[in-house]
């Protein structure tokens, strides 16, 4: 059994407020280090927020993303592309009923999300496929084939 002590002398710190800031400083240097990780996996993984957190994978043909997002619907997921940037967004508002009750300890997310990714110019954004199951959504983005140099002979007159 797991005791649960209350005690208002020590401060609530919130575990997001707390990592965000060293997840972005830890972004700041793997993109300083590998600044060509963009235009080589074709998808930016540093760019956005922590939430949900993602793996990218790179294949021959394609770069897979998935996304952690327990708890939700697909129904409460939405994927836009614009201007060459996937965005996930999601609402976590009222998933669990805490109205009357004194919080004690609040780990789970309660909010909205968006998480963005700027897509180079070797991915298909128009042919996005995605599915979600079990808490796990997952994207397939093709790779598009760089056009190659054109060569033609000129005519000297």
């Amino acid at each position: 059994m797991t005791k649960v002590v209350f005690n208002r002398a020590i401060p609530m710190i919130d575990r997001d407020s707390f990592l965000t800031p060293f997840d972005k400083m830890f972004d700041q240097i793997v993109s300083a280090q590998f600044p060509e990780i963009t235009k080589t996996v074709g998808v930016n993984p540093m760019q956005g927020t922590a939430y949900p957190k993602v793996n990218v994978y790179e294949y021959d043909d394609k770069v897979g993303v998935v996304a952690e997002i327990p708890g939700l619907d697909k129904a409460d997921l939405q994927i836009d592309v614009e201007d060459g940037v996937l965005t996930i967004a999601g609402d976590k508002h009222g998933l669990f009923d805490d109205q009357g009750a004194k919080v004690i300890r609040r780990e789970l997310k309660h909010s909205s999300f968006k998480r963005q990714f700027e897509l180079g110019e070797l991915l298909d954004g128009e042919s996005i496929k995605a599915s979600f199951k079990d808490g796990l959504l997952s994207i397939e983005i093709p790779k598009i084939e760089p056009a190659k140099p054109k060569k033609h002979s000129v005519k000297i007159s």
